[in-house]
C-alpha cells in the first residue's frame, strides 16, 4: 500500500531575513496576485540536515562535497594508519573507478598537496559516512595488489555506494550528473514557505562607533548601511512517499526511524540567515501531521487570499483558513486521512484542535511513527 506522510505548519517570525536573495533582500513570490514572503526549499531542507546533526549518530548521516578525494583519503588513515602515504593517490584512484570526475591536484612544485589542493570532484558527491568506510575498506583491501587500480575495478566499486543510505539521501534523494545510475529518488518532498499575507519589506539603518576615535575627531559613525528585512506567519509543507522511503533504506524499520528523525527536526529547524541580528528563534504556532493512503495535499490554497490581520495578528486568522480549507476538501473531495495528529503553542492557535488528537510538539515524530505502526 502507497502511503505518505503530509507535515503542515503554521510558524509566525518576527521582523527578520532568514533566507535571502542574490541582493541580500528577503525571499519572495507572489501567490494569488499578492506579493508574499518566502523561504525556499533549499534552505528549508538544509536546515533540516543540519538539524539531524544534533539529533542523530554521524553514521546515520551524509557528506555532500567536492572533497570527496579528501574525506575517502581521511578514512583511509583512519583505518589503516600504514597507507597514510599513499591514502590521497589511492582515494582519487577509487572516486574515479567509481565514476566521479575529480581534478588533478594543484601543488607547487617540490610540495606535497594540501587538503584545498588535492583532486576534487566537478561537482558536490552527496555519500552516506557507511558509503565512504565501504569504499575505505575495499581500497585497503587492494592496496597491495601489483595493480589496485584494476584489483578495485573487480569488485563493482558503484555497488558500494549504492547501499546504506544515510538517511538524509534517502529523504531528499541524490543527484548525480555522472555517473546517473547512482542517482536516487528523494522520498520526501519540501514546498516552499510563502506568508499567510501581504509582505511589507522594511529597512533597518544601522550605524557602528569607532571605540578607539575620540569625538574630537570626528564625531561621524565609524560605519553605516542598511539591511532589509520583513516579518510574516508562514506556511510550511513537506511531505514523505513511506514506500519509497522504506525502498531507499531498505527496511521499515529504518524508514519509521527516518520519518521519526524528519518529522522533529522539520518541525523546529528554519534556516538561520541574519539570525545574529534578529534572532528570530520561535516555534511554530500549529503543527498538522497526516497520515494519508490515498496522495499527498499541500492545503496552501487556504491562504491563496491573502489573509488580513484581525487586530490581533496573523495566526489566529490563519489557523482558522487551514481548519475551514481542510474541512472543504474533505467534504468536497472525499479523500480522508487515515490519522490526523495536531500541536499548537498557544490558545490563538487552539482552534487546529478540531483535525485530530492533540500531541505534545516535541512528541509529534514519535507520535507519527506509532500512528504508522497502528495502521499496518
Amino acid at each position: 500500500m502507497t502511503r505518505f506522510i503530509d507535515v503542515h505548519v503554521l510558524q509566525t517570525l518576527p521582523p527578520s531575513n532568514p533566507n535571502r536573495d542574490d541582493t541580500g533582500s528577503p525571499k519572495s513570490a507572489t501567490f494569488g496576485g499578492v506579493r508574499r514572503m518566502r523561504i525556499s526549499s533549499q534552505a528549508i531542507k538544509r536546515a533540516t540536515r543540519t538539524d539531524f546533526e544534533e539529533t542523530l549518530p554521524k553514521e546515520e548521516l551524509g557528506i555532500r562535497t567536492k572533497r570527496i578525494v579528501q574525506v575517502l583519503r581521511d578514512e583511509i588513515v583512519r583505518q589503516s594508519r600504514e597507507l597514510e602515504d599513499r591514502a590521497a593517490e589511492l582515494s582519487d584512484m577509487a572516486m574515479t573507478a567509481i565514476g566521479f570526475k575529480t581534478s588533478a591536484p594543484k601543488a607547487k612544485k617540490g610540495q606535497e598537496p594540501s587538503d584545498e589542493q588535492l583532486a576534487q570532484a566537478g561537482f558536490l558527491v552527496f555519500l552516506s559516512a557507511k558509503q565512504i568506510e565501504h569504499v575505505a575498506d575495499a581500497v585497503i583491501s587492494v592496496a597491495d595488489e601489483d595493480d589496485p587500480a584494476k584489483a578495485f575495478k573487480a569488485l563493482k566499486p558503484k555497488n558500494l555506494v549504492d547501499t546504506d543510505h544515510s538517511i538524509d539521501i534517502a529523504l531528499f534523494g541524490r543527484m548525480v550528473a555522472e555517473p546517473e545510475s547512482l542517482n536516487v529518488d528523494a522520498a520526501c518532498q519540501v514546498a516552499h514557505a510563502l506568508g499567510v499575507g501581504p509582505v511589507t519589506p522594511e529597512y533597518d539603518y544601522y550605524t557602528a562607533v569607532d571605540d578607539v576615535k575620540t569625538d574630537e575627531e570626528d564625531s561621524g559613525a565609524g560605519m553605516i548601511g542598511t539591511v532589509e528585512f520583513t516579518s510574516a506567519t508562514l506556511y510550511r509543507y513537506a511531505t514523505i512517499n513511506l514506500p519509497m522511503l522504506e525502498k531507499n533504506l531498505g527496511s521499515k524499520q529504518a524508514a519509521q526511524e527516518a520519518v521519526k528523525a524528519f518529522v522533529d527536526s522539520f518541525v523546529r529547524s528554519m534556516p538561520t540567515g541574519k539570525q545574529n541580528t534578529f534572532a528570530n528563534r520561535t516555534v511554530p504556532d500549529a503543527v498538522v501531521v497526516q497520515v494519508r493512503d490515498d496522495q499527498p495535499i499541500n492545503l496552501v490554497g487556504a491562504f491563496e487570499d491573502a489573509v488580513e490581520a484581525d487586530g490581533h495578528g496573523f495566526a489566529r486568522p490563519a489557523v482558522q483558513r487551514l481548519v475551514t480549507f481542510e474541512k472543504d476538501l474533505r467534504e468536497g473531495t472525499g479523500l480522508l486521512p487515515e490519522k490526523t495528529l495536531v500541536s499548537w503553542s498557544s490558545d490563538r492557535a487552539a482552534k487546529i484542535g478540531e483535525l485530530g488528537e492533540r500531541v505534545p510538539m516535541a512528541d509529534l515524530g514519535n507520535a507519527t511513527v506509532a500512528a504508522i505502526e497502528e495502521l499496518s
